[in-house]
């Protein structure tokens, strides 16, 4: 975090080899009306110096708390969403009537991502006003008593209007799990938090299978093997939606598990974030600003391009694996290792994104193994004999999952403003439901056992990811260059050491000894990242 104007009285020494981030210890005399809500607090208190060891507490304690929530919850999210490709291979296609030569199962696939894309608006504002805990722990129990529901349907209309209330009930949950991770974590902590919690679809995958594995053996004289599968996801979900409500706290400032004095450093830490934590102030501005920034629909782009082949594959993706000639057990069990994967390329990317720093160039690495993965799929012959090149074709295209959450990343993390934050994320969750949309449709079951015409888009898909990183990288390099030179003009200086990246002691002297003389004073003032010189672009 960046030093205060120089101008400011008494600022107080700096141990080099303790501070993390030197704040003076004045009270801002500022009007705090419609600036973030951690204005508030800190207009009450003196700022304070956060040392390397409170950071470090702190970060464990919010560790403990939030991302147990945020993990279990976006598990049971993506286990609701595939108990549709799980219960495909125990018969559902067969138990409801639906025509294997129509598109009847692909829409199942893509109604939800409708209802996501249609909700995508109202969740933004909803992100903006209503407290954070709350309002997630409220959606997910609607969507696991409805997800019960569906072990009702018996026909491909009921099937539909089920998967539709799902899909809006499920709507919010990424979009806020993006939200409270800016909310409580520095930017160069939030990539490994948000691979996290995205990573759970390699869990689920794994996790998932032995599940469907295990309740497809259940006989039953009242209800088919789908059924079971969704009644007891969905009776699992309405239990964790209790606890979300109970546990999930609202906002740093308003968490029960910090004292005092924690709370101040939890929201101090975030400073150099130049992001805030949340205003619950909807500002048309900032709406204004999000379409007219070309960063948003790089981004928005990017997530289309690659929620096509994911809502495609999620979809299907049991039903390819079945093409290679295997039973439906050996399908559910040949999709564990899919999950493995996706694990790996989750954490892996999110990881060495961290440690270099970037994340545009981990985003090209992650698109080689699935263009890789498809031209396999293509051209090698669907013989018995080929099925082990064939399982690694498929296993190579696993490494999607890993891109979606650096896109995320990437935006939250060069996007500033509370309204424009959550605006962003909404309208990128436009683009990634439109693609789920899509991607189904790109498949049919009867064109099995090649599916020619979904790989041949899939890959021309992943080229074109690559190529809109590539654009991003040289804009953001842009703003970066425009926002020093705007610095430099007001008397600051033009080279800034980003605390909001560093974790390590050493680097905190390095932001200590920084001439960034009032760097920083704009961070809960709820300003945009354009407007905001202090605003420091990631690649």
């Amino acid at each position: 975090m960046a030093k205060d104007d120089a101008s400011t009285p008494a600022e107080p020494e700096i141990n080099k080899n303790t501070v993390e981030t030197a704040e003076s210890v004045h009270k801002p005399t500022v009007n705090v009306k419609g600036k973030d809500k951690a204005a508030e607090l800190l207009n009450s208190n003196e700022r304070i110096t956060v040392t390397p060891e409170e950071n470090k507490r702190v970060l464990r304690k919010i560790d403990l708390v939030i991302l147990p929530i945020l993990l279990s919850v976006y598990f049971l999210q993506s286990l609701d969403k595939t108990t549709l490709s799980y219960a495909s291979v125990f018969g559902l296609i067969e138990d409801a009537n639906l025509d294997p030569d129509s598109d009847q199962y692909s829409w199942l696939g893509s109604i939800v991502y409708i209802a996501q894309l249609v909700m995508q608006p109202i969740v933004a504002v909803l992100l903006v006003k209503i407290p954070m805990g709350k309002f997630v722990g409220v959606m997910v129990f609607t969507w696991g008593v409805i997800l019960c529901g569906m072990a009702g349907t018996r026909n491909f209309a009921g099937l539909m209007a089920t998967r539709f209330l799902l899909g809006a009930a499920e709507s919010a949950v990424a979009p806020a799990f993006i939200a409270v991770v800016q909310m409580w974590y520095k930017r160069g902590e939030q990539t490994n938090r948000n691979a996290s919690w995205y990573a759970m679809l390699g869990i689920v995958n794994i996790l998932g299978s032995l599940l469907s594995y295990g309740l497809g053996h259940i006989k039953s004289n009242a209800l088919h093997s789908y059924q079971i599968i969704f009644l007891f996801c969905g009776l699992l979900t309405v239990v964790t939606a209790t606890a979300v409500f109970i546990f999930m706290p609202d906002s740093p400032m308003e968490a029960r598990f910090l004292n005092d004095h924690e709370k101040l450093v939890a929201v101090e830490r975030l400073r150099m974030n130049q992001m805030g934590v949340a205003s619950r102030v909807w500002k048309w501005d900032h709406v204004l600003e999000t379409f007219l920034d070309l960063k948003t629909w790089l981004w928005f782009f990017m997530l289309t391009a690659v929620s096509i082949p994911s809502g495609g594959i999620t979809t299907f993706g049991p039903l390819i694996i079945q093409s290679f000639g295997f039973s439906k057990f050996q399908t559910i069990l040949f999709n564990m290792p899919f999950g493995a994967v996706q694990i790996f390329a989750t954490l892996g990317g999110a990881w060495l994104a961290t440690r270099i720093k970037m994340k545009s160039p981990v985003l090209i690495l992650l698109c080689i193994p699935p263009i890789i993965g498809i031209i396999i799929l293509m051209v090698v012959g669907r013989e018995k004999h080929n099925r082990g090149v064939l399982l690694v074709g498929y296993y190579l295209t696993s490494f999607y999952p890993g891109i979606s959450p650096l896109i995320y990343s990437w935006s939250g993390q060069n996007t500033g403003g509370d309204t424009k934050r959550k605006v962003t994320t909404s309208f990128l969750f436009v683009g990634a439901s439109a693609g789920n949309i899509i991607g189904p449709l790109l498949f049919k079951p009867s064109e099995k056992p090649k599916y020619s015409r979904g790989l041949r888009a899939n890959l021309g898909l992943f080229i074109a990811i690559v190529v809109l990183v590539v654009v991003g990288m040289i804009y953001v390099k842009f703003l970066n260059r425009k926002h020093a030179a705007a610095r430099e003009r007001l008397g600051k200086s033009a080279h800034v050491v980003d605390t909001s990246m560093q974790n390590k002691a050493s680097d905190s002297e390095d932001a200590a000894n920084a001439e960034a003389s009032g760097v920083g004073d704009k961070a809960f003032d709820d300003v945009t990242d354009l407007k905001n010189e202090d605003f420091i672009y990631l690649l």
